[in-house]
């Protein structure tokens, strides 16, 4: 296969979504501190390490569509930041106003504009102002270096090399520094971990499905039994994106239309299921039938339900908005 074919792999998006709703399912139980049993728990615990999914998925993903691109000197550096701008500040804009308006402090104004001009992750300081968006802070810093991240992987024995320097920096990160997750250092071997897996992903297709399966099982059971060991948790959730490359294009429950459908709004319907968790508790909602599994369950599907419909709906407001923009300069331009 030609390195210049972008190829798409379908079942990734099936990631995203299992992704998206673990995170949901950790916070959940967190923020409206429910008492389940000791196999939920366990389960929600391994569901921890879902955002670090998040950071393979998308640096495989961003080198599906760019690495080759970048390395040939055939990309516009100016258009490629334009749409890393223009796929995610308006939505996360208007979730930053929304919360800053709700209870307006300067703290909250200064956080405001550190959110709204996506460089927060720059800062040390973890902000207030939808708090969960640290992992956009972290993410957008993956997008400025990218072209940078590509040179570094050149090729597969560079691309190891970098691959022992992260793990490094992350012990040193934590132990030295005190570093944590929202920190690039920190957690920049998941992004290169989503780089080698792309560089091998022809080799990794050839794999039988059922023995990726079987490692990707035997993984999540080793995770569990270390305790979510962080190295552990590497294989496994490098075993996960193997799978997904392993069943391209055949039947498997990460390719359907439900979650591809979710798979693209989920950054979207991560950002916003804690202003909807807000707005269930202000409804009364969350311990209306006590605070046991019922109550979790309940909670859980009325945030999920109502992150989806919000994100959908607000996505697509803006870009009606952003089109009829869009077509007024056009006419205008056209005219002068």
């Amino acid at each position: 296969m030609s390195n210049n074919i972008v190829k798409k792999y379908d079942a990734i998006d099936g990631l995203r979504v299992i992704a998206c709703f673990g995170v949901i399912l950790v916070h959940m139980r967190s923020n409206g501190g429910y008492v389940l049993n000791s196999h939920a728990v366990t389960v929600i615990d391994l569901c921890k390490s879902m955002l670090n999914l998040f950071f393979i998925v998308s640096a495989f993903g961003m080198c599906c569509g760019y690495y080759r691109k970048i390395l040939d000197n055939k990309i516009d550096l100016t258009s490629f930041y334009k749409k890393r701008f223009i796929r995610v500040l308006p939505f996360f804009a208007i979730l930053v106003l929304i919360d800053v308006l709700m209870k307006p402090t300067m703290a909250k104004i200064y956080e405001g504009f550190a959110d709204i001009t996506l460089m927060f992750g720059f800062t040390s300081k973890r902000l207030s102002v939808i708090g969960v968006g640290w992992f956009l802070g972290l993410i957008f810093i993956f997008y400025m270096i990218f072209p940078f991240f590509c040179v570094l992987i050149e090729n597969k024995r560079r691309a190891w090399i970098v691959f022992v320097l992260a793990c490094a920096w992350h012990f040193v990160a934590a132990t030295y520094f005190k570093l944590d997750i929202s920190n690039i250092l920190f957690s920049g071997v998941f992004f290169v971990v989503g780089g080698l897996i792309y560089l091998y992903r022809e080799q990794i297709e050839k794999i039988n499905r059922w023995i990726m399966l079987g490692i990707v099982v035997v993984s999540i059971v080793a995770c569990v039994m270390s305790n979510r060991n962080y190295w552990v948790s590497i294989i496994m959730l490098s075993a996960m994106v193997m799978y997904a490359i392993s069943v391209n294009n055949k039947f498997t429950v990460l390719d359907n239309k439900v979650f591809k459908f979710i798979a693209g709004i989920s950054m979207e319907i991560y950002l916003s299921h804690m202003v909807i968790f807000r707005v269930v508790e202000k409804l009364g909602l969350t311990h209306k039938f006590g605070n046991g599994a019922l109550q979790y369950a309940i909670t859980t599907i009325l945030v999920l339900a109502g992150s989806i419909m919000f994100a959908f709906i607000l996505k697509k407001v803006i870009e009606i908005v952003g089109n009829y923009i869009s077509k007024k300069f056009s006419k205008k331009e056209s005219v002068a």
